[in-house]
Protein backbone atom coordinates (compact mmCIF):
# COMPACT_ATOMS: atom_id res chain seq x y z
CA UNK A 1 0.00 0.00 0.00
CA UNK A 2 2.75 2.43 0.99
CA UNK A 3 4.79 1.64 -2.16
CA UNK A 4 1.71 2.36 -4.29
CA UNK A 5 1.30 5.76 -2.64
CA UNK A 6 5.01 6.50 -3.13
CA UNK A 7 4.68 5.51 -6.80
CA UNK A 8 1.74 7.88 -7.22
CA UNK A 9 3.63 10.66 -5.44
CA UNK A 10 6.60 10.05 -7.73
CA UNK A 11 4.31 10.23 -10.80
CA UNK A 12 2.69 13.39 -9.45
CA UNK A 13 6.11 15.07 -9.04
CA UNK A 14 7.21 13.90 -12.49
CA UNK A 15 4.11 15.42 -14.07
CA UNK A 16 4.63 18.68 -12.20
CA UNK A 17 8.03 18.75 -13.91
CA UNK A 18 6.42 17.86 -17.26
CA UNK A 19 4.00 20.77 -16.75
CA UNK A 20 6.99 22.97 -15.98
CA UNK A 21 8.60 21.87 -19.27
CA UNK A 22 5.38 22.59 -21.17
CA UNK A 23 5.36 26.12 -19.71
CA UNK A 24 8.99 26.57 -20.73
CA UNK A 25 8.25 25.29 -24.25
CA UNK A 26 5.32 27.71 -24.47
CA UNK A 27 7.61 30.58 -23.48
CA UNK A 28 10.17 29.58 -26.12
CA UNK A 29 7.49 30.11 -28.77
CA UNK A 30 6.43 33.39 -27.13
CA UNK A 31 10.05 34.58 -27.12
CA UNK A 32 10.49 33.71 -30.79
CA UNK A 33 7.38 35.72 -31.64
CA UNK A 34 8.58 38.67 -29.62
CA UNK A 35 12.07 38.79 -31.12
CA UNK A 36 11.43 37.74 -34.73
CA UNK A 37 8.60 39.11 -36.82
CA UNK A 38 6.86 36.26 -38.64
CA UNK A 39 3.90 35.94 -40.95
CA UNK A 40 0.55 34.47 -39.91
CA UNK A 41 1.38 31.21 -41.70
CA UNK A 42 4.61 30.80 -39.74
CA UNK A 43 2.74 31.59 -36.52
CA UNK A 44 0.16 28.91 -37.35
CA UNK A 45 2.93 26.40 -38.05
CA UNK A 46 4.57 27.30 -34.74
CA UNK A 47 1.25 26.74 -32.94
CA UNK A 48 0.82 23.32 -34.53
CA UNK A 49 4.43 22.46 -33.69
CA UNK A 50 3.90 23.52 -30.06
CA UNK A 51 0.82 21.32 -29.66
CA UNK A 52 2.53 18.37 -31.36
CA UNK A 53 5.56 18.65 -29.11
CA UNK A 54 3.37 19.08 -26.03
CA UNK A 55 1.25 16.07 -26.94
CA UNK A 56 4.31 13.92 -27.62
CA UNK A 57 5.89 15.00 -24.33
CA UNK A 58 2.75 14.10 -22.37
CA UNK A 59 2.28 10.76 -24.15
CA UNK A 60 5.96 9.86 -23.71
CA UNK A 61 5.82 10.79 -20.02
CA UNK A 62 2.60 8.84 -19.47
CA UNK A 63 4.11 5.66 -20.87
CA UNK A 64 7.58 6.17 -19.39
CA UNK A 65 6.58 7.06 -15.84
CA UNK A 66 2.98 5.84 -15.38
CA UNK A 67 2.51 2.83 -17.68
CA UNK A 68 0.16 4.86 -19.88
CA UNK A 69 -2.42 5.32 -17.12
CA UNK A 70 -4.17 8.66 -16.98
CA UNK A 71 -5.18 9.56 -13.45
CA UNK A 72 -6.65 12.72 -11.94
CA UNK A 73 -3.43 13.42 -10.00
CA UNK A 74 -1.53 13.34 -13.33
CA UNK A 75 -3.75 16.08 -14.75
CA UNK A 76 -3.50 18.06 -11.50
CA UNK A 77 0.30 17.67 -11.63
CA UNK A 78 0.43 18.98 -15.22
CA UNK A 79 -1.78 21.96 -14.35
CA UNK A 80 0.24 22.65 -11.19
CA UNK A 81 3.55 22.51 -13.09
CA UNK A 82 2.35 24.85 -15.83
CA UNK A 83 0.85 27.23 -13.25
CA UNK A 84 3.97 27.31 -11.07
CA UNK A 85 6.15 27.98 -14.09
CA UNK A 86 3.93 30.76 -15.46
CA UNK A 87 3.39 32.46 -12.09
CA UNK A 88 6.96 32.23 -10.78
CA UNK A 89 9.44 31.91 -13.66
CA UNK A 90 7.82 32.94 -16.94
CA UNK A 91 8.24 36.71 -16.76
CA UNK A 92 11.88 36.50 -15.64
CA UNK A 93 12.82 33.96 -18.32
CA UNK A 94 11.03 35.83 -21.11
CA UNK A 95 12.58 39.20 -20.22
CA UNK A 96 16.06 37.73 -19.82
CA UNK A 97 16.02 35.73 -23.05
CA UNK A 98 14.45 38.55 -25.09
CA UNK A 99 17.21 40.88 -23.84
CA UNK A 100 19.92 38.34 -24.70
CA UNK A 101 18.49 37.60 -28.16
CA UNK A 102 18.03 41.31 -28.94
CA UNK A 103 21.66 41.95 -27.93
CA UNK A 104 22.87 39.09 -30.12
CA UNK A 105 20.77 40.37 -33.04
CA UNK A 106 22.39 43.81 -32.70
CA UNK A 107 25.89 42.31 -32.68
CA UNK A 108 25.14 40.14 -35.73
CA UNK A 109 23.64 43.15 -37.52
CA UNK A 110 26.79 45.21 -36.88
CA UNK A 111 29.02 42.35 -38.04
CA UNK A 112 26.99 42.06 -41.26
CA UNK A 113 27.29 45.82 -41.84
CA UNK A 114 31.07 45.61 -41.38
CA UNK A 115 31.32 42.65 -43.75
CA UNK A 116 29.22 44.48 -46.35
CA UNK A 117 31.48 47.56 -46.39
CA UNK A 118 34.09 46.02 -48.74
CA UNK A 119 31.38 44.39 -50.84
CA UNK A 120 29.60 47.73 -51.32
CA UNK A 121 32.92 49.39 -52.10
CA UNK A 122 33.64 46.79 -54.79
CA UNK A 123 30.15 47.36 -56.24
CA UNK A 124 30.74 51.13 -56.41
CA UNK A 125 34.14 50.66 -58.06
CA UNK A 126 32.60 48.24 -60.55
CA UNK A 127 29.85 50.77 -61.35
CA UNK A 128 32.42 53.49 -61.92
CA UNK A 129 34.56 51.24 -64.13
CA UNK A 130 31.61 50.05 -66.23
CA UNK A 131 30.08 53.52 -66.69
CA UNK A 132 32.15 54.36 -69.83
CA UNK A 133 31.19 51.00 -71.34
CA UNK A 134 27.49 51.72 -70.74
CA UNK A 135 27.79 55.20 -72.26
CA UNK A 136 29.58 53.76 -75.31
CA UNK A 137 26.94 51.05 -75.63
CA UNK A 138 24.15 53.63 -75.43
CA UNK A 139 25.80 55.83 -78.09
CA UNK A 140 26.39 52.90 -80.43
CA UNK A 141 22.80 51.75 -80.09
CA UNK A 142 21.42 55.21 -80.81
CA UNK A 143 23.72 55.62 -83.87
CA UNK A 144 22.78 52.17 -85.09
CA UNK A 145 19.11 53.05 -84.90
CA UNK A 146 19.62 56.27 -86.78
CA UNK A 147 21.49 54.44 -89.55
CA UNK A 148 18.73 51.85 -89.94
CA UNK A 149 15.93 54.37 -90.13
CA UNK A 150 14.80 55.23 -93.66
CA UNK A 151 13.81 58.71 -94.58
CA UNK A 152 10.41 59.33 -96.00
CA UNK A 153 10.27 61.10 -99.29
Amino acid sequence: MQSQILGQLYSFIVFILVGFLIGLLFDMFRISRRTFKTSDIVTSIEDILFWLLTGLLIIFSLFKFNNGDIRVYIIIGLIAGISIYILVFSKLIINTLVTIITFIKKIVSKIIKIVLIPINLIRKIFKILTKPVKILQKNLLSKGRSLTKTKKI
